[in-house]
């Protein structure tokens, strides 16, 4: 089950569980968009992978009890700034390699 983290791990932008900004790494690292593809350039600072587009839960129990209501979003904020210096380095090394080729 997604955590759905409430905020963008570099900025701290707040990304509520219906965020279409929020964007994830396969480790559940979450940046908003800007970050993620502006400052990071494409490339999670935790593992170097590639981010995806968040899916948004659904906030209303269409089927299954599959809903926000009975899943509901984490509320634990994980803030820790990407270090700008030593992300360089590591697009360096992922020398502008595809994600799903890294």
């Amino acid at each position: 089950m997604l955590e759905l983290r409430p905020t963008c791990e570099h900025c701290n932008k707040a990304l509520p569980p219906s965020s279409a900004d929020a964007m994830i790494c396969s480790f559940e690292c979450t940046f908003c968009r800007e970050c993620a593809t502006q400052v990071l350039g494409g490339a999670c600072p935790n593992c170097g992978g590639g981010f995806v587009p968040r899916p948004v839960r659904p906030a209303s129990n269409w089927k299954g009890d599959n809903f926000l209501g009975k899943y509901p979003a984490s509320a634990t904020v994980k803030h820790r700034p990407a270090d700008l210096a030593e992300h360089a380095l590591l697009l360096a090394r992922l020398d502008n390699l595809a994600a799903e080729k890294r």
